[in-house]
Order: structure tokens, then C-alpha cells, then sequence
């Protein structure tokens, strides 16, 4: 077998086509069944909700950043796919001592795309996930080129109020949007009222994941910045770097097209 690395530079080695997968991140977890490896999953996190029908029938290992250590070890998996960001590094560290463990590190849209001819070639999928990477790179080729000058701010908490920083996917998708960071903070920086106040953007996005930003929370918002306009948007077309992102430029064009 070839010699592999991961996203951190890490050499993983398998000994064959893994034929027991476990993935520990949602996207990547959608990515592992459109590629077609609905008998090769055979642990999942409670937050890897999409497709539905295998997060019902696929067995649970506890959540992203609380992973059932001593039921992964039960399941005795080939590899386990995890990332830098969702997973705690304690717990893959644990795990690296029995299993294969590859992780991705993913800031921009080309990090993605490189994750996924990273997992395909690992799990014997390599000619659907360059398939995958082409059609996906066409979409974004098609994506709306939007010449605005829109100040955003990304909102992804509350209580305390958290945004999106520089240096992550979300602010990548943003920029693709041609849509400006309304925060020149680092990775995921807590915000208080009044620097949102004084930062006052011009739109402020709720995301509906981590935190599930509901119609209530706008008018929380809008007595802080008055003058932004207040959207609620999918996290998901944001946030999830793997085979959704097929569908991610659609929803951008018609976010774009409200906005401009």
C-alpha cells in the first residue's frame, strides 16, 4: 500500500482499502456516503445528521468533541477520519495509539477540495472524489461575482456573542460571496455589544449551527446594530467543507442576490 498523509503532515499507513471506516466529523461523514461506502461507515458522531437515513442506521460514538473512546475501540475500525478543529486533540491522540487516524485542516475552499481527494485516495475512491472536486470547482466557477462592498459580520454563538473570524472556512465562503469580514479577529473571537456597536456592519449573518439562531434573535440584534440588515442562513452551506459543497454556490447566488 502507498504511504499517505493527512492535512497535518502526518504519515498514516493502512495496510488495505479500509473496509471499516469511522468518521468523527459531520462533513466529512456525508462525504464518506456519497462516495459511496455505505457498508465501510460503520461508526458515526450524533452530530453527523446528514444523509438522514444512515445517521439513523449507523452506530453512534458520542459527539464530535466527546468521542466514546471505548466504543470505537468495541468497533475496531480500519481508519478514522477526524479534523484538526471539531475534534479535541486528547481523544485522537488516544486513538492514534490502536487505529489509523488521518485529519484534515481546512481554512479555504482549496483545503476542502484537497481533503477530499485526500479521504478518496484513501479509501479507494480517487477517480468520484476528483469527479466530486471538478463539479464542485465548476459551481463556484459559476458563483455570482458580486462587486460589493458589504461589511459582514457572521455570527456562530450566543451568550457569549461569537462570530467568525479571519483564518477560517466560513470567512473564505464570505470572501467568495465578495462579501467583507466585518471582523479582522483571528479564528473564532468573542464579541461584546458594544464592538458590535462600534464595528457596525452593514449585515449581520445567524447561522443555524453551532448555535441554532432562530426569527426571535434578530430583534436581540437589531437594537445593537440598527443599522445592519439581519439574515438568517444555513450553517451548513458555511461550515460544511465536503460533498455539500455542491450545493453551497446556489444558495450563496440567491443570498447575494437579497443582499445586493
Amino acid at each position: 500500500m502507498p504511504i499517505y498523509y493527512d492535512q497535518l503532515n502526518r504519515e498514516v499507513n493502512l495496510s488495505s482499502v479500509p473496509k471499516k471506516i469511522i468518521s468523527v466529523v459531520p462533513s466529512q461523514t456525508e462525504l464518506l456516503f456519497y462516495l459511496g461506502l455505505d457498508d465501510e461507515v460503520i461508526g458515526i458522531t450524533k452530530f453527523c445528521i446528514h444523509p438522514a437515513d444512515k445517521f439513523k442506521s449507523t452506530i453512534k460514538i458520542g459527539g464530535t468533541k466527546q468521542l466514546d473512546i471505548a466504543k470505537i475501540k468495541s468497533l475496531n475500525p480500519d481508519l478514522i477520519i477526524a479534523n484538526k478543529e471539531e475534534n479535541e486533540r486528547g481523544q485522537l491522540e488516544e486513538l492514534m495509539k490502536n487505529f489509523p487516524v488521518w485529519i484534515s485542516d481546512i481554512h479555504d475552499l482549496d483545503g476542502a477540495l484537497e481533503m477530499i481527494t485526500g479521504v478518496g485516495a484513501l479509501v479507494g475512491k480517487h477517480k468520484e472524489a476528483l469527479a466530486l472536486n471538478n463539479n464542485i470547482s465548476l459551481k463556484f466557477n459559476e458563483l455570482m461575482l458580486a462587486v460589493s462592498n458589504l461589511r459582514v459580520a457572521y455570527f456562530i454563538w450566543r451568550k457569549p456573542y461569537m462570530v467568525a473570524g479571519k483564518n477560517t472556512f466560513i470567512d473564505d465562503m464570505l470572501q467568495k460571496c465578495g462579501l467583507i469580514n466585518a471582523f479582522d479577529m483571528a479564528r473564532y473571537p468573542e464579541i461584546d455589544p458594544s464592538l458590535l456597536h462600534e464595528t457596525n456592519p452593514d449585515v449581520i449573518l445567524l447561522s443555524s449551527e453551532p448555535y441554532p439562531f432562530k426569527e426571535k434573535h434578530i430583534a436581540e440584534l437589531k437594537a445593537i446594530a440598527p443599522n445592519a440588515v439581519i439574515k438568517l442562513v444555513d450553517g451548513e452551506m458555511f461550515s460544511w467543507y465536503g460533498s455539500r459543497l455542491l450545493d453551497a454556490p446556489a444558495y450563496f447566488n440567491t443570498l447575494i442576490s437579497e443582499l445586493i
